[in-house]
């Protein structure tokens, strides 16, 4: 199967797990009550989550040039908030397409190498994950019944069960999947240098060579404070996105810091799902975790998700559209369609 047959086929695939999670999310709901909370609602508080969302984008960027500046590159700020932003873009076409994405598009126009981009990038999300679990640790011990108590019975208590019930069979594949991967590292270890001959080999050898050398960086880090400082800012940023969207309506007007980190933790998980941008999956846990949590009533929250939802997916088409051009110019979809072709991982 051609790659660009495929790669189309997982997309509707996705995209259609995303339409089933809209569906999953709206069924049950008042549309006409649903369409007056969204008329009363005041748009202006949306302005402040946009310009919040933008400076993310900047801290972003910033952060990600620590990064890749032990690899012997420094690239501008300007260009490296657009591959950002083309990342984002990126993954409201294709679930998780736009780590690739950004890679790509950065190393193309800076001339970086793209596996050790990749290397930074997987620390990127791997200080990302961290942060997630420090900010829901601190909101529970805090005193937060309302996270806790709704992830333990929406999300860990279900995964639990699940993997209970299958326990067993888990093992046998798990002693299945170890044995084999011995096994290939064995045979590998044999064969090294017969298999360093082939061409696809090579270039295998090159990618991890690079690839952990991105990873590396971290240890080389030069301005360490700068870096949590940034990853602070950013989280700030993050929480101020989700905290303005709550003045628009009235009904979640009155909710404070301690909700606002609960809609900011459980959103995390909704954007993490393996669909376009979250469609679906950051409206269904959100509006269902303020129904559990905080009695909003399902129209509300869906109002709430959808305007802090769909008003971020309007801000990155726009401004991605805006990276592509001020990247590679009018031929700025070619070139990221072809660059990510190549570099698909």
């Amino acid at each position: 199967m051609k790659k660009g047959l495929k790669q189309s086929l997982r997309a509707v695939l996705f995209l259609a797990f995303a339409a089933l999670l809209l569906w999953l999310s709206f069924r049950d709901i008042d549309f006409a009550e649903l369409w007056t909370v969204l008329r009363k609602a005041n748009y202006l508080w949306l302005l402040p989550a946009v310009i919040f969302s933008i400076l993310s984008f900047i801290i972003r960027a910033r952060r990600w040039i620590l990064l890749i500046e032990p690899l012997g590159s420094t690239p501008g700020l300007v260009n490296t908030s657009h591959a950002v932003v083309t990342g984002y873009f990126a993954n409201m076409i294709f679930p998780r397409l736009g780590e690739v994405a950004k890679c790509a598009a950065l190393g193309k126009k800076e001339n970086i190498p793209f596996d050790r981009l990749v290397g930074t990038m997987l620390i990127e999300r791997t200080v990302d994950i961290l942060t997630v679990l420090v900010v829901l640790a601190v909101t529970v011990i805090a005193g937060s019944t309302a996270t806790g108590s709704f992830l333990s019975e929406n999300i860990f208590a279900p995964a639990e069960e699940k993997i209970t019930s299958s326990i067993g069979s888990a093992t046998v594949i798990t002693v299945i999947i170890i044995l084999l991967a011995i096994t290939a590292a064995v045979m590998f270890f044999m064969l090294r240098e017969r298999l360093s001959s082939y061409p696809v080999f090579k270039k295998l050898y090159s990618f991890s060579d690079g690839l952990f050398a991105g990873l590396k960086s971290i240890l080389r880090l030069r301005r360490k404070w700068e870096f949590l400082i940034l990853t602070l800012l950013l989280w700030v940023s993050y929480f101020l996105m989700s905290y303005f969207p709550l003045l628009c309506l009235e009904s979640t007007s009155g909710l404070g810091v301690e909700a606002t980190l609960f809609i900011l933790i459980i959103g995390s998980f909704g954007m993490a799902a393996p669909v376009q941008s979250g469609l679906g999956a950051y409206h269904w846990i959100v509006s269902r975790g303020m129904l559990v949590a905080y009695a909003i009533p399902l129209e509300e929250g869906l109002a709430y998700a959808t305007l802090e939802h769909e008003s971020q997916m309007i801000l990155i088409a726009i401004m991605g559209a805006i990276s592509l051009y001020a990247l590679f110019g009018k031929k700025g979809g070619k070139v990221l369609s072809s660059v990510v072709s190549e570099k698909e991982i």
